[in-house]
């Protein structure tokens, strides 16, 4: 296969995944691919992406998409979304589907919101400080949209703005506090915070509840004269019911998250991978003290509240425990150099954590004192349900000559989530020998192949050693078989966008995703550079969800 052709109907990338997850050892033919995937997804029920030609790099004012695929803009920035006169919020990214009554063609949305913007949304400062009706208005646009969307009788997917479950998550919310910094000291003992934003990507749990991740959190809650450590965590929310409290779960840490993703370790813990998007960051994961019971439902989220955070030492191949009892010991032994990232002396380090509650505010800097390895951003991590590896795409990092990124993948001890040891490969690398630069969010079709969207900064789209990657896009990676780390692309996002949250439909009939930040280097809003969606009316572009069909499905 070349970049021309893409796979087809479950090719050799699939049927080695098949394989690899059903223990029948080397397979060859059609037969036998036909055979390994029916183990996998049942008989006669395989999902796939269908075929597709992959498109050129390109620099227009339009979402590309290859031959035979189309898109619905859903939702755009102020669209409104329920009776109450709630409107869509800006920079949307991350994108979750509920099924209603288990439709493929009618459910929920779930949107994240990441941040403002003072050309687009609340005007600029006056002197060194934004107004209270500004400030209002950047947290408001911020957190996240409940929307419910449809496929009519036409197959174009619409928001249904009558819904009854349309709703806001905002910088404006009440949230409880859970876990160890719940009333601490490191937050200024809190229970109860005051909203969400900067939401970056996120993830959905095994009880079906959304996981919202605060990312760059210090600008808006600067701006806006909020405590900072009341922001940067993993949030949770309900899409279908208001009463169910949202939440921030502060024993998954305080760092800028940009996911999660959920699983089970063979005993039966919950584990949630996460990554800090930062440079010379750390990759984290949670495992809980209790076992997930598929009965109890939304009582599962009391899993998230006790349990140990580890970092990954990339040199050993090991899981270390972020705890106040190894952080204690660590400054207190007389050998222990401290490392040249962290600040401070022992002696002032051993007066600032004192409890649990202080390592996990300051979850970064003790997983570095702690001997974590950092690394060169790493943003979406993503659990293959074919066989458990884990894929974390690192954006880059041009402190380390990283300039393009790359894609890792953990291979956990005796394939099992909860372990404490790993080993890792280097999937794919970015540059012009594969097409693509800035990995960012991660998704799986049920063909194996791996969907990755890129972040290449907006200031430098088209220049220099970016030129020949033109706009931000979509692509495919097919993960086992000959075409192994491969990319093709599949789509390219209008100019100063990106592509972001990656979400199937159960039948893959759809693929959701945002387009965000459009136009974003305009200075002056009556000339912007983009005027994406094209929509008749607008005057601005608008960060927009969008529903892209075409994917075919095995009869």
């Amino acid at each position: 296969m070349d970049r021309r052709t893409f796979l087809t109907y479950l090719g050799s990338g699939a049927a080695a995944l098949a394989v690899a997850s059903s223990g029948l050892g080397v397979l060859s033919g059609k037969a036998s691919a036909e055979s390994a995937a029916n183990h996998l997804f049942g008989f006669k029920t395989n999902k796939v992406s269908g075929y597709f030609e992959p498109i050129e790099p390109s620099s227009a004012d339009e979402l590309i998409l290859p031959k035979g695929f189309r898109y619905d803009v859903v939702a755009a920035y102020n669209d409104i979304i329920n009776p109450a006169g709630d409107t869509f919020g800006f920079n949307n990214d991350f994108t979750l589907y509920f099924p209603i009554n288990g439709s493929n063609e009618r459910g929920l949305l779930w949107v994240n919101h990441e941040y403002s913007s003072e050309v687009f949304v609340h005007g600029k400062k006056t002197g060194d400080r934004y107004t209270a009706d500004q400030i209002k208005k950047m947290l408001y646009v911020q957190g996240g949209s409940i929307i419910e969307v449809y496929r009519d009788a036409n197959g174009n997917w619409k928001l249904d703005p009558t819904s009854k479950y349309g709703r806001r998550v905002t910088g404006l919310t009440p949230f409880e506090l859970t876990g160890p910094a719940r009333g601490a000291k490191a937050v200024n003992k809190a229970t109860k915070v005051q909203g969400t934003f900067a939401n970056c990507s996120g993830g959905m749990t095994l009880w079906n509840t959304v996981l919202s991740c605060e990312e760059n959190y210090e600008t808006t809650s600067a701006d806006a004269g909020l405590d900072p450590t009341h922001y940067g965590w993993v949030v949770e929310i309900d899409p279908f019911d208001p009463s169910f409290a949202v939440r921030k779960h502060t024993a998954l840490g305080r760092f800028h998250h940009e996911n999660s993703a959920v699983g089970l370790a063979k005993d039966g813990r919950l584990v949630v991978y996460m990554g800090d998007d930062t440079t010379d960051a750390c990759i984290y994961k949670f495992i809980s003290k209790g076992k997930y019971n598929p009965s109890a439902g939304r009582s599962n989220s009391d899993l998230l509240k006790e349990g140990t955070l580890y970092a990954a030492d990339l040199k050993t191949g090991k899981w270390i425990a972020i705890t106040i009892e190894a952080v204690t010991k660590a400054l207190k032994d007389e050998k222990f150099k401290l490392p040249s990232s962290i600040k401070g002396t022992k002696e002032e380090l051993l007066a600032k954590y004192k409890e649990q509650a202080d390592v996990l505010v300051n979850a970064a800097e003790a997983a570095n004192l702690l001997g974590a390895t950092p690394t060169d951003r790493p943003e979406d991590l993503e659990i293959s349900p074919f066989d458990n590896t884990i894929f974390i795409a690192h954006t880059n990092n041009d402190k380390h000559g990283n300039i393009h990124g790359h894609i890792t993948r953990f291979f956990e001890k005796d394939n099992d989530l909860g372990a404490l040891e790993f080993d890792f490969e280097i999937f794919a690398a970015g540059g012009r020998q594969s097409g693509f630069s800035a990995p960012d969010n991660l998704t799986f079709d049920s063909n194996g192949n791996l969907w990755t969207v890129t972040d290449i900064s907006s200031s430098k789209l088209g220049k220099g050693v970016y030129t020949t990657f033109k706009n931000n896009g979509v692509f495919v990676i097919p993960t086992r078989g000959s075409n192994k780390g491969e990319a093709l692309q599949f789509a390219s996002a209008p100019i100063e966008a990106e592509m972001t949250g990656p979400w199937f439909t159960p039948d893959e009939r759809t693929l959701f995703m945002a387009v965000q930040h459009p136009g974003e280097e305009t200075s002056d809003p009556k000339k912007p550079t983009s005027r994406w969606p094209h929509r008749k009316g607008d005057t601005m572009p608008r960060p927009a969800v969008v529903a892209i069909s075409g994917f075919n499905l095995q009869k």
